[in-house]
């Protein structure tokens, strides 16, 4: 048998609709619970009296639990499999979203946030990883940017949903933002039980794969992993403290300044140069998020054909800042939407490309875990510092112009690095082998 004799594009086909579908339905649920704040916060906020520099700690903090466990998490997931850590990840932050209900104040607030950062620690990573034991290398953009699509299809659907929610203010004694954080938070619950069924560690237990499709795919993957670790062979340590590790997790520091900057904020935006009620804002709100959704699938199929990844994280970080910078400017509803949906549409756009260049530098299951987890620690701490900054620009200014201006500077110099850093590595074509 030769790895020839297998039609790959079929394979990879039954692989994908098999495990893509319930990945992207837990990343969606996932970023739901992580960004509904920025929804609750129209009700929340007034209710409890939440400054706007409360408000962007609170929403920050998420990600200083979230970065401080993802090595460890991420490690975790290595060492017992990725159905049984994966599973755990998903219901442990369900109890606590919906835990969010019982918020009082700004303390309860920041532990409840700090809480569910560590509950998701090492999810997103997990899975980049978890992506690896199933799909060769030339696959990863497209595969990665369909799954980071579901950050932009949270959007889409948790805006609309959250405006819902957040109208059943009164009902059964709580108020709207607490029947959003309970409704919103009960599904992760539920489908952390339905992955701990259905997920499977390794293509090596896939029955529904013939045997001659699981050998090809082992076969394909484990070549694959061989030529990255005869190329770049790290150890875990070496891994932690290489540049380019470093660098990859700045770049996404500078690029999830904008995109959190956006979650957290984007609804209040809304709603301050728009007038409209909750329910409206949810659903202009989704407008960004579907272009955001259908860029990501498209850069990240041009990047896969043609093996380039620096160029589109580099431009599309660009486009995403010329689109802050015109937001900032613009405050009519039609021109302003626009000018957020091109900010979108740069800051998804190259989120593919940038976990797909990731994954061409390091081979080794450990060094591949600890590179993951690291470039997404450190750059999540974005996540930490813009909604902070911003809620000071706001408290200070009475206006988001200058939270804009810093968004999209971070985004430029985002940009920048990424052009500094050396060529793609692109895997060579492998031997076709005989069994």
């Amino acid at each position: 048998m030769t790895l020839k004799e297998i039609d790959e594009g079929k394979l990879l086909n039954k692989v994908t609709w098999r495990l893509i579908p319930l990945l992207l339905l837990l990343f969606i649920i996932a970023y739901i619970d992580r960004f509904n704040i920025g929804y609750a916060a129209l009700q929340m906020n007034e209710d409890l009296g939440f400054s706007a520099q409360i408000y962007g700690l609170g929403s920050g903090i998420f990600f200083l639990g979230y970065s401080l466990f993802e090595i460890p998490s991420n490690l975790i997931l290595e060492r017992i499999g990725a159905r049984v850590w994966i599973s755990r990840i998903v219901i442990t932050w369900g109890i606590i979203a919906t835990g969010m209900i019982f918020v009082k104040g700004a303390e309860s607030f920041y532990i409840l946030r700090f809480l569910l950062g560590i509950a998701e620690a090492g999810f997103f990573p997990g899975i980049v990883l978890y992506i690896t034991y199933w799909f060769p290398a030339v696959q990863h953009a497209k595969i990665l940017a369909l799954f980071i699509s579901a950050t932009a299809i949270s959007g889409i659907l948790g805006g609309p949903i959250s405006g819902f929610l957040l109208a059943l203010d009164g009902i059964a004694g709580l108020e709207g933002w607490q029947w959003l954080f309970l409704m919103e938070g009960l599904p992760a619950i539920i489908m952390g039980f339905v992955a701990l069924g259905y997920l499977i560690d390794t293509p090596e237990q896939a029955e529904w794969l013939t045997p001659e499709e699981r050998f090809w795919l082992q076969e394909k993957l484990r070549l694959e992993s061989e030529h990255k670790q005869h190329q770049n062979s790290y150890t875990l340590f070496q891994t932690l403290v290489n540049p380019t590790v470093w660098l990859l997790g700045l770049i996404l520091f500078t690029r999830t300044i904008g995109f959190s900057g956006i979650s957290f904020w984007l609804p209040q935006i809304i709603q301050g140069f728009s007038g409209v009620s909750d329910l409206w804002v949810g659903f202009l709100s989704a407008i960004p998020y579907v272009v955001s959704a259908i860029g990501m699938v498209v850069i990240g199929n041009h990047s896969d054909q043609t093996g380039e990844r620096r160029a589109y994280v580099a431009i599309s970080a660009f486009v995403g800042a010329v689109g802050l910078l015109l937001s900032a400017y613009l405050h009519e509803p039609v021109t302003a939407l626009a000018a957020f949906s091109l900010a979108g549409l740069g800051i998804w756009g190259g989120a593919g490309p940038l976990w797909a260049l990731n994954t061409a530098f390091f081979g080794g299951t450990t060094a591949a875990a600890g590179s993951f987890a690291l470039i997404n620690s450190v750059g999540n701490l974005g996540g930490l510092v813009a909604p902070y900054i911003i809620g000071l620009f706001k408290d200070s200014t009475h206006s988001f112009t200058t939270g804009l201006f810093f968004m999209a500077t971070a985004l430029l110099f985002s940009g920048i690095i990424t052009l500094g850093l050396r060529p793609d590595t692109s895997p060579e074509q492998l031997e076709p082998i005989s069994h």
